[in-house]
């Protein structure tokens, strides 16, 4: 995924009221950026650090930046959370993900049961039923997911196991904004309950998929499939 316009450079000043940070330009201007990440964050935040924002023309809107990537330990990490959904489609409609490939039919925020996931995918053997999650939390070698407790995350669990029962195939996918991690696991200590829901519905069939993604000033790019590691932080 290119992205569409430059991205302006900047070094982080604070994040706060979860959704807002002040960023220092280059030229010493201060501005406000829109921050799409509603979790902690918790190992992508560093005040001072570089990140890059990306120009919004929309005059209604109070920001007119939204905060893409920030710089830890020499590594970019993408935190813009409306990311992850179009890359997996992207991936769904090239082909580029090993292990989901061969679906021609695609549809994006699909509404199934009491519940919507972010993907539907057929062919002609299957429908197969995607949900979408954003990592960007890291301990040692590890990418964890979640870096705080969602209600909405389990919920997604709980639909796709049923799905699974009713004979569909059904996929936690998780994009993994960060280049310095070689495994994946749940964040138990953070999330117990959602790391036993991900082990019962792996245990049930729902598969999961750490991708990797590169993350630069000028895209996003998927790179490699992770590594599961079950029930292990």
């Amino acid at each position: 995924m290119q992205f569409k316009k430059e991205l302006v450079h900047g070094r982080l000043i604070r994040r706060y009221k979860r959704f807002l940070t002040d960023v220092e330009l280059d030229d010493g201007t201060q501005v406000l950026a829109h921050c799409t990440n509603s979790g902690s964050m918790k190992s992508c935040l560093e005040e001072g650090a570089e990140v890059y924002l990306s120009p919004v023309d929309d005059p209604k809107r109070k920001t007119q930046y939204t905060w893409e990537m920030i710089r830890i330990n020499n590594n970019w990490v993408g935190i813009n959370t409306s990311h992850p959904n179009k890359l997996a489609v992207e991936a769904l409609q090239n082909n580029s993900i090993t292990g989901l490939e061969g679906y021609a039919h695609i549809v994006p925020e699909c509404k199934i049961q009491d519940s919507r996931l972010d993907i539907m995918a057929e062919n002609e053997k299957e429908t197969c039923f995607i949900e979408v999650k954003n990592v960007t939390l890291k301990e040692g070698p590890y990418a964890l997911f979640p870096d705080a407790i969602t209600s909405r995350g389990l919920k997604h669990l709980e639909t796709l196991m049923r799905l699974k029962e009713e004979g569909y195939r059904a996929v936690m996918l998780y994009i993994i904004q960060r280049m310095d991690v070689e495994l994946f696991a749940a964040a138990k200590t953070i999330d117990p309950a959602y790391a036993e829901a991900l082990n019962r519905a792996v245990d049930k069939g729902v598969e999961v998929f750490p991708v990797q993604a590169e993350v630069s000033p000028t895209g996003i790019f998927l790179k490699r499939v992770l590594p599961f590691v079950q029930d292990n932080v």
